[in-house]
């Protein structure tokens, strides 16, 4: 295993403190936490939206920290689930008086251990509201799941709720949003190369030279099938029209784009495949309203991509479109 740490065991408390170094004016970290929250937070009578997972899928969760976005990411070991506890710190950290929304990705012990920490704040007196991301197309259950899993959709949650949060948006009013991207964006993932947790020292899966994964999730989960690597064209075709068949589209709607990075895929073969993809949505009569291109929602390691489309309405727009100070999303 090649890897730039110190102490496997302590890859999570490493990077935090590397990250709070890296932008102590805006973030700073709760103690004796694995929370990351906004310098300034939490933010008097604004609903507080928290995030968070196991570590592992940087710049997720706690580069989306910051305005228009989370107020707060709790960051849990290597592709494993915060306590509720460290949850519950979360939330603390985030609420400000008029309520705390949850971005919950659907993984079983995420779903969980976020579901104990909202019944640990609200015998608190704190309100709670959640949404559980499972767009991506891939497969109906796995390991992870019960239904589907959550993956780089998540960031649309993060950005549209985040902005209807800092406009003034009441708790319901977030949640209402926040349900609406979830109903609307789809994802599917595939993979040249698995990657390696630190303290597992060895691949999650092998793949030979000349084969790669399709339908990966981003915990290093094997997909639903393993085929020779075709060309790019041949790739954004796959992922893209297994997207597409997922959900009504009709000509003339407008899409939001993520072609996102599992970790270790060079933003030169991520534009090829946005080329592609472009082209396959222009030929259906979509448009494009945005696209984003880089590493969103990764996998350590792992080479491959993912493709995310988002339909967007009149209400969703102004607030993909809104500002945001978060460090990993910068409009």
């Amino acid at each position: 295993m090649k890897k730039i740490v110190n102490n496997p065991e302590y890859v999570v408390r490493d990077m935090l403190e590397g990250l709070i170094a890296a932008h102590p004016d805006a973030l700073k970290q709760i103690p004796e936490t694995t929370v990351v929250a906004r310098k300034d937070a939490p933010l008097q009578n604004k609903v507080g939206i928290v995030s968070g997972g196991g570590s592992g899928h940087e710049p997720a969760h706690a580069g989306y920290i910051g305005d228009g976005m989370l107020d707060a990411a709790v960051c849990g070991e290597m592709f494993t689930s915060p306590t509720p506890d460290q949850v519950f710190e979360g939330i603390k950290a985030a609420d400000g008086g008029a309520g705390v929304f949850l971005v919950i990705k659907n993984y079983t012990g995420d779903v969980m251990n976020f579901d104990m920490a909202a019944e640990l704040a609200e015998a608190e007196g704190i309100e709670v509201e959640k949404v559980i991301v499972n767009d991506d197309v891939a497969v109906e259950d796995s390991s992870f799941t019960t239904g589907r899993r959550g993956i780089a959709g998540t960031i649309f949650v993060h950005k549209i709720a985040g902005a209807k949060a800092a406009a003034g948006g009441s708790l319901q009013e977030v949640k209402n949003i926040a349900e609406k991207v979830t109903a609307n964006v789809r994802s599917m993932g595939m993979a040249l190369t698995p990657c390696t947790v630190p303290a597992a020292g060895k691949p999650s899966f092998v793949l030979e030279d000349d084969e790669m994964e399709i339908g990966i999730g981003i915990h290093g989960e094997p997909g639903i099938e393993r085929k020779r690597v075709t060309s790019a064209d041949e790739i954004a075709e796959e992922l893209t029209n297994k997207v597409l068949e997922d959900i009504e589209f009709n000509r003339g709607d407008d899409v939001a784009l993520i072609v996102n990075g599992m970790g270790a895929t060079p933003e030169m073969e991520l534009y090829i495949l946005n080329k592609k993809i472009n082209e396959i949505l222009l030929d259906r009569g979509l448009n494009i309203h945005k696209t984003f291109v880089g590493n969103y929602m990764t996998s350590l390691e792992m080479s491959g991509c993912s493709v995310t489309l988002l339909k967007l309405d009149e209400e969703m727009k102004p607030l993909l479109d809104a500002e945001s100070s978060a460090p990993a999303f910068r409009i």
